[in-house]
């Protein structure tokens, strides 16, 4: 069996328009296990997939929280990184993560924030981002979150929700340890915000949040989240 350092679990859902320039990029190497998990591709998201040294597995159930979980009940690792796709690692990111979670009282971690546009804008953007995720102990899931293998199954794993399932995951893991902030920046692709642009995108993430803290049915908020998207 081979032995691992590091899971890192992806969920995928109709990427193929991205999927080849992000994974291209991507640092394989042989002690860490890239777990791709679709969660009904109808595109060729799957079998571009196939062109590279991961494992590519289909989820039993959609939704981000059921892949995330899938992908961790077959990871081989003790360390395990939920990534999203258009993001991109730093080069140390491994160390990085040990150092991380070798912090006292640290239960989690995440990276730094930062997105591939340029301007000032952006930059007050990671600013915000980056001191929420410190002073709130609230990092999110664009920021590549990543915990013991042992504590993500003691707190029972994502949420089988529509959406906020790193938000609420994150809710829980901080009520039993600190959510440590790795001293590199994860590279955020810029896409959403080009499309929808800053203030939008800005407000539907509030909406969510405030409508998740309400009570709100995240059913329903899932479906104001699209059709925001959607305009």
């Amino acid at each position: 069996m081979a032995y691992f350092k590091i899971s890192i679990i992806i969920p995928v859902l109709n990427e193929a328009a991205i999927l080849h320039h992000f994974l291209a990029r991507f640092p394989f190497r042989d002690d860490r296990e890239v777990i791709l998990v679709d969660g009904g591709s109808q595109d060729q998201t799957l079998a571009l997939a196939q062109a590279f040294p991961i494992n590519v597995v289909p989820s039993p159930q959609p939704g981000r929280g059921h892949q995330l979980n899938y992908g961790a009940s077959l990871a081989q690792a003790e360390i395990l990184l939920f990534l999203h796709l258009d993001t991109v690692l730093p080069i140390d990111f491994q160390d990085q993560i040990v150092e991380t979670l070798g912090r006292p009282g640290v239960i989690a971690g995440a990276f730094r924030f930062r997105v591939d546009l340029p301007g000032l804008t952006y930059r007050c953007l990671e600013q915000l981002v980056n001191w929420r995720s410190q002073a709130w102990n609230l990092p999110y899931g664009d920021q590549g979150l990543f915990v013991r293998a042992r504590t993500f199954r003691a707190l029972g794993g994502f949420a089988a929700l529509p959406i906020m399932e790193d938000y609420e995951w994150v809710q829980r893991a901080k009520a039993r340890g600190r959510i440590g902030l790795a001293q590199r920046a994860i590279l955020t692709s810029g896409r959403r915000w080009q499309k929808l642009g800053l203030l939008r995108t800005t407000l539907i993430n509030q909406v969510m949040i405030l409508g998740y803290h309400a009570g709100i049915d995240p059913t329903r908020l899932a479906q104001w989240y699209r059709q925001g998207l959607r305009g």
